[in-house]
């Protein structure tokens, strides 16, 4: 028997575990840093609130292309004709939310939600047009007010070629699932960089308790924004030195990030946008600055089916259920809870690029800062 070949074959195995752990460690909890008290959903994503489904399109050609279409849709009927009540926060406008005054002017959404890039807008209104004249029951419709939020990928991704299409959207739709967010650089997040490191998809939810009303918020969000990174109160960026304003290469903070807040509980229009600004206080617990040039929005929604808004009525009055404003505040606490965490594995999740004209981002080195974190807790 030869026990060098034995040896040497158990030390491969376990480095190969070690490492096939390590690169199975994709978001916070995994890495042992359990932001905030609230208890996560089943699947930690914004798919914990019923009905809600999730879908990625990632363009990538070459090193030069790198972006995509995520979308997220709050039901499995036909939205236009049970149109979900909502709200846009705007943290800072320096962005192009397609469908915000619409939404924010009826209190409701009728399409998915579709993320992208700056310049891709369009293209993204096409296919959620195309998509919702097409569905059964809309034959008759002239007018479909698209939701489209965006962040600008240009440093990674040849923005002006315009790669994003309206199949790509479609893709996306037809390919939206319940199960847990593919978070990181895929779909609209293929090309963002968020506090100097790749930035990308992030996903986080909350359950409340049964004695808080057991409902259920989840985020998704898209991150391309900068400032000092923080995560679970711990300085990263500082102890990295690597934020905003530090050096010449990051003098540019400008950037964006789209928060989607999903909940089951019963809100009217009124209430989530309530509920919406308190997703802007998870992006500043991550150290987020809604610099000038970035545009941060908000989109939340209510999948509360008796609140949904029927396209034909009769136009008498409906009954809706309406959760007490004193009942909101756990609400309040979950979405910026699961809004940081969000944040924090968008980055956690995603890896090295290099894109376009052959810059790169590196992945936020998480295994160098473990130590920061097992130090918070002695």
């Amino acid at each position: 028997m030869n026990w060098v070949k034995i040896i040497a074959t158990v030390v491969i195995t376990s480095v190969l575990h070690i490492n096939m752990q390590a690169q199975s460690l994709k978001n916070a909890r995994d890495w042992g840093i359990p932001i905030g008290v609230l208890k996560p959903g089943k699947l930690n994503s914004i798919t914990d609130v019923t009905g809600v489904t999730v879908g990625h399109s990632t363009v990538k050609k070459g090193d030069s292309v790198n972006t995509g279409v995520t979308v997220i849709i709050p039901h499995q009927g036909n939205i236009f004709q049970q149109k979900v009540p909502a709200a846009v926060y705007t943290g800072n406008g320096f962005g192009k939310l397609a469908g915000s005054t619409q939404v924010n002017e009826l209190g409701n959404i009728e399409t998915p939600i579709v993320l992208t890039n700056t310049l891709s807008v369009p293209a993204a209104m096409n296919g959620l047009i195309s998509y919702t004249l097409a569905q059964a029951g809309n034959e008759k419709i002239s007018s479909v007010n698209a939701v489209v939020g965006e962040t600008n990928d240009g440093f990674l991704n040849d923005i002006r070629g315009r790669h994003v299409t309206e199949q790509n959207v479609l893709t996306a739709i037809q390919s939206a699932t319940p199960n847990k967010v593919m978070e990181g650089a895929i779909g609209a997040g293929t090309g963002t960089v968020c506090f100097g490191f790749k930035g990308g998809i992030g996903s986080s939810s909350r359950k409340l308790p049964a004695s808080l009303g057991g409902y259920t918020i989840g985020v998704l969000v898209q991150s391309n924004f900068g400032g000092v990174l923080t995560i679970d109160g711990v300085a990263v960026g500082a102890y990295l030195q690597n934020f905003s304003f530090s050096n010449e290469l990051l003098n540019n903070v400008d950037g964006s990030c789209m928060i989607v807040v999903a909940t089951d509980a019963p809100l009217d229009h009124r209430n989530l946008m309530r509920l919406a600004k308190r997703a802007m206080l998870g992006l500043g617990r991550t150290g987020g600055i809604a610099s000038n040039g970035s545009g941060d929005y908000v989109i939340a929604f209510s999948t509360a089916e008796q609140n949904r808004v029927l396209h034909q009525t009769n136009n008498l009055p409906k009954p809706l259920l309406n959760l007490p404003n004193d009942a909101t505040s756990p609400l309040f606490m979950a979405a910026i809870e699961a809004t940081e965490e969000a944040i924090v594995n968008s980055l956690l999740a995603a890896t090295e690029t290099i894109g376009f004209k052959g810059n790169k981002v590196a992945a936020l080195p998480i295994q160098q800062l473990m130590p920061l974190f097992l130090k918070e807790k002695k």
